[in-house]
């Protein structure tokens, strides 16, 4: 067999034919061979793989070696032993050097074919000796990285005992090694993620076995303190900071600082070094070292250090502020450097040529995270002119490149200088922990970003400000369920109660995520929005079935009888729901419902179907949007997750109807209409014969036109994308309807109504589209007015024609004509509608930064606003509109709510708005709001909540029966409150902790070369090496001599 596949790989026959055959030899793997047959085969195949001239003869390999180690597994064993494999690392294979990453790959790949043999523990003992004496060779990053992957895969090759302190130090100098010399960003990219596999294993080693973590770190500082010349560290040293524990940083800093061994050369080299590490991209807490590491010299009075590595090393760090990637560490480090820099002018003024130029770039790539840098770096820029005034010649550049932004008063100046200098640190070196300081000044709590998760974020926040929808989710009782409600309510809770700045939602993001959204990677807010909303809506469908299944148990979530509650909440789902009492809180919050009437314009003949929806999808004019688009790679088009929420939508002008997929990205294409239904079966189109329709006079004519091309008028609102949607359309061409009665394809007229509104209208901008002809995905970034007041025009219907045949429940109604363009026909029926405009108030705005929606980032605006803040004036001012409007479907441009709305503009300067912004929440204006696409083109609002205004809420009852709520929040149940309670208790642990760092330091600040650091025992809760009562192996850092 192994002659049959050598003469088959090297043949000249079609590879289709290779493939059959192979697959025929992989499928004799079954059939016995002897133990010379055997080895014939592994030989082959294993050179095949290390030799093998193309992939097709390498995958063949990996093939036909996988299938028959399977069958023949003891005859691999013996083929695959210590000898073998001592000869693959030491020697090579045939010409292939033992340096070869192929090797590395074949041997992983064996071990794991072996697992399950005794044999492999000799391998075990065998590779452990092996790859000590491969990292002792330097081996490049792209092998260092396939050794970390095995052994990060078999931990049981990692070195032991002493043989593990010398394995990682030995480790540690092979990182200082590494070097990558292209400048091609796949190239940076790959070896990047190289040193990123190398430190990670170096992570897990020092986690597994703690006494390895010191000496690391003695061999890091020994290698970036060298003044050796002839030898410069990798930066990719950079890559160990963020695995050193920050409880540490105290006592390390300290231990570094007050040691005598350490000669002032040695620290200034390895300060430098350390600084030059602000250059890793993927590096965390390098600032914080840094800035430890300055504070702590200055608390030891080792000026000469800190003068020279400041005038050394300015400008390099000022220039990091030009990189995204590494801006707040190099800001952070900057900014302490010049605040304690204040003997002299001489470290400002050698970056003063260089602000303006940096100044005026930030200001005109119209990025928000450019703008609050540049609030920053003002202010730091203001401190140092008020430091060091008298040099109006350098100074009144940057004074007019900075004069439209904030100037601090000089109180505030004067409060940051004092605490800056270097005089001043001998009490502060646990300050440079400030990450750990409490909310900002908004009271409110920012969320974490968790890689790429600021679409859940800026969603989690906007849902958060629903004040009402809040209320009711921390006052539902879910003790013992452990549903996403649950999670959701968890973390609301932790939002509203907790004393940190920013909480990390990684629970709720685990459970909330979507299974086709790839972790790490930005997604797309609308979706995710959505998907939320129909889990929690079917989890308590659910959770309805099973409570009242089983009254006499606790609401639950158990699986066991999952098939038959779904069951049960299906049947549930077939008739109407039409009580509160039965709504879901998703239905009760944000449902709604629209009735599509379809009437067939050859017979008259009508079709209606109302379904509720939790969104409305707002697609721009065709005549808006069509010059101001931002070309994408291309993508694929549509998703929605499937369930109980569903989503019909209609292809734009270049897009066939195609096949319903959730595995990709929710874009549609901008002429599209698209609801987020809340679907009912019960409620289904119905078709009437010799329906009556409604003379032409009773039609009223909307302007199609008033959305204009960009510079070409007025700027479009979101009242202008709502008249579209719900405008007429006729069906016509490829998109003609299909009448029963007529038993064939008719022109027909589509109308939409809404006849029952939501307590919350969420409305998404469908700015994503892809282009089938041109094949990109484009983001229409057309400036859209968000109007304070919003009326939605609904209309009631108080009795029903007789209903007959009914359509399937998703039929799909397209409209691919040329411009999509909705005409108004002549319609009508015989029911009895009440119209009136429902006001409702913007509560927040969803922003999308960025040209494509597979990058860029999310932020929000938001504020509270609840269901009784509405005036009598505005409820009477409604009334009024919906009797003078009683026979259009549509809102008019100049409606009186116009006076509404600005009156409630006036009054919103003394109103609370918050940009949330992850971690950040800072307050803001509703004028920052409106013309945040005019300040940052490429700042785009994509997600509105709306909040109906009524002089009454039903959904505020439970508020009036209890007396303990909160600024309208109701008391926390004993389970939330005993989590928060912790954790609160914990972050005021962690401020002691730094709290008693500081005044150890200022002990040993007295006694500046105290050879010994801490006494030997350390105060109970102290973050010296047994604080807390746990030595956790850390008991010798206190006397560490690097």
């Amino acid at each position: 067999m192994d002659k049959i596949l050598e003469g088959l790989v090297s043949s000249s026959h079609p590879l289709p034919l290779k493939r059959v055959i192979v697959r025929k030899v992989v499928e004799s793997a079954e059939h016995w061979l002897d133990e010379a047959q055997c080895e014939a085969m592994f030989d082959l195949t294993t050179r095949l793989i290390l030799e093998g001239q193309d992939p097709f003869q390498r995958q063949v390999g990996h093939q036909v070696l996988e299938a028959y180690a399977r069958y023949h597994r003891p005859e691999f064993e013996s083929f695959f032993n210590k000898t073998f494999v001592l000869g693959l690392l030491q020697q090579g294979y045939h010409s292939l050097d033992r340096k070869d990453v192929a090797i590395l790959d074949y041997i992983h790949n064996g071990l794991k074919l072996i697992m399950s043999c005794p044999s492999v523990l000799d391998l075990f003992s065998l590779l452990q000796v092996e790859v000590l004496r491969m990292v002792c060779e330097r081996p490049e990053p792209q092998l260092c990285a396939r050794l970390s992957d095995l052994l990060t895969d078999f931990v049981q090759c990692i070195p032991k005992g002493k043989l593990s302190v010398t394995f990682c130090q030995q480790l540690v100098r092979t990182i200082g090694h590494f070097q990558c010399v292209s400048t091609q960003e796949k190239e940076l990219r790959e070896y990047v993620s190289q040193v990123t596999k190398v430190s990670n294993l170096l992570q897990n080693i020092w986690k597994a076995e703690p006494s390895t973590l010191l000496p690391s770190l003695q061999e890091v500082f020994a290698s970036i303190s060298s003044t050796d010349s002839s030898f410069e560290p990798s930066v990719a040293l950079a890559s160990l900071v963020q695995h050193i524990p920050l409880q540490m940083i105290t006592v390390l800093i300290r231990s570094l600082t007050t040691d005598p061994n350490v000669k002032d050369a040695s620290m200034t080299q390895a300060l430098c070094r350390m600084i030059d590490w602000l250059s890793w991209p993927l590096a965390q807490h390098v600032d914080t070292w840094v800035i430890a590491l300055l504070k702590g010299l200055a608390a030891v009075q080792k000026f000469t250090i800190l003068i020279d590595v400041t005038l050394l090393k300015i400008e390099l760090v000022f220039n990091r502020l030009w990189f995204p990637l590494v801006r707040p560490g190099a800001l952070a480090v900057l900014s302490h450097m010049l605040l304690s820099f204040q003997h002299s002018p001489e470290a400002f003024h050698l970056i003063v040529p260089h602000v303006v130029s940096l100044v005026h770039s930030f200001k005109s790539d119209g990025l928000p995270s450019s703008t609050a840098f540049l609030v920053q770096l003002t202010e730091l820029i203001h401190c140092m002119m008020y430091h060091y005034s008298g040099f109006p010649d350098l100074y009144e550049p940057i004074l007019e490149a900075i004069k439209d932004f904030p100037k601090p008063s000089e109180e505030k100046i004067k409060l940051i200088l004092s605490q800056s200098a270097w005089t001043s640190q001998s009490n502060s070196l646990a300050s440079c922990l400030s990450r750990l300081s409490g909310k900002s000044e908004t009271g409110k709590t920012g969320l974490i970003n968790l890689g790429n998760t600021c679409y859940m974020n800026s969603v989690i926040q906007a849902l958060f400000m629903a004040t009402d929808f809040r209320r009711q989710v921390l006052s539902l009782n879910l003790n013992g369920c452990n549903s996403l409600m649950k999670k959701l309510q968890h973390l609301f809770a932790f939002l509203a109660h907790t004393q940190r700045e920013a909480y990390a939602p990684r629970v709720f993001f685990e459970a909330s995520r979507p299974p086709w959204f790839t972790p790490r990677s930005q997604q797309d807010c609308s979706e995710y929005l959505r998907f939320l909303l129909d889990r929690l809506h079917e989890e308590e469908k659910i959770l309805k079935v099973q409570s009242s299944h089983k009254p006499s148990e606790s609401l639950g979530c158990n699986e066991s009888s999952l098939q038959e509650v779904a069951s049960k909440a299906a049947v549930l789902a077939e008739s109407p729901c039409t009580s509160d009492g039965e709504k879901t809180l998703i239905e009760k919050m944000f449902g709604g419902k629209l009735r599509t009437h379809i009437c067939c314009l050859n017979c008259r003949s009508t079709s209606q179907k109302v379904e509720a929806f939790t969104d409305l999808s707002l697609a721009f004019c065709p005549s808006s949007s069509v010059e101001n688009l931002s070309f994408q790679d291309p993508a694929s088009s549509a998703s929605t997750q499937d369930g109980g929420l569903t989503q019909a939508s209609v292809p734009g002008p270049s897009e066939e109807p195609g096949v319903y997929n959730p595995a990709t990205a929710a874009f549609v294409c901008d002429s599209a209409m698209n609801e987020r239904m809340l679907g009912s079966p019960s409620d289904e189109f119905c078709c009437t014969e010799n329906t009556c329709v409604p003379s032409e006079s009773s039609t009223i004519l909307v302007n199609k036109d008033v959305p204009q091309k960009p510079g070409g008028g007025s700027t479009p609102s979101v009242t202008d994308l709502l008249n579209y949607f719900l405008a007429p359309e006729i069906l016509t061409g490829d998109n003609q309807y299909y009448c029963e009665n007529c038993a064939s394809l008719q022109n027909a007229e589509k109308t939409m109504q809404i006849t029952e509104e939501p307590e919350y209208l969420i409305l998404t901008l469908l700015r994503f589209s892809y282009d089938q002809k041109y094949h990109v995905r484009r983001k229409i970034l057309d400036n859209v007015s968000l109007p304070l007041v919003l009326e939605l025009p609904v209309k009631r219907t108080t009795s029903f024609s007789s209903l007959s045949e009914s359509w399937s429940i998703d039929v799909d109604f397209t409209d691919i004509s040329e411009n999509l363009a909705k005409k108004l026909k002549p319609s009508g029926t015989e029911e009895t509608c009440c119209s009136r405009l429902v006001p409702y108030l913007l509560s927040s705005v969803v922003v999308h930064s960025g040209i494509s929606s597979e990058s860029g980032h999310y932020y929000s605006y938001a504020r509270n606003i609840t269901g009784t803040e509405s005036s009598y004036q505005m409820c009477h001012q409604s009334e009024t509109l919906a009797l003078a409007s009683s026979q259009s479907h549509f809102l008019e441009r100049n409606s009186p709510s116009a006076v509404i709305e600005q009156d409630l503009e006036n009054k919103e300067m003394s109103k609370e708005w918050f940009l949330f912004n992850d971690s950040r929440v800072t307050f803001t204006s509703f004028q920052s709001v409106q013309k945040i696409t005019s300040r940052f083109p490429k700042d785009t609002a994509y997600v509105l909540l709306y909040k109906k205004q009524n002089s009454t809420n039903g959904l505020n009852g439970n508020s009036s029966t209890s007396g303990l709520w909160v600024n309208g929040d109701p008391p926390l149940q004993k389970e939330l409150m005993d989590a928060i309670t912790k954790d609160n208790k914990l972050y005021l642990q962690e401020q002691e902790l730094n709290a008693r760092a500081r005044a150890l330091q200022a002990a040993s600040a007295s006694c500046s070369f105290r050879p010994n650091g801490f006494d030997d025992n350390d105060p109970p809760g102290s973050c010296g090496p047994t604080g807390g009562g746990g030595g956790g192996g850390f008991n010798t850092v206190g006397r560490l001599v690097f």
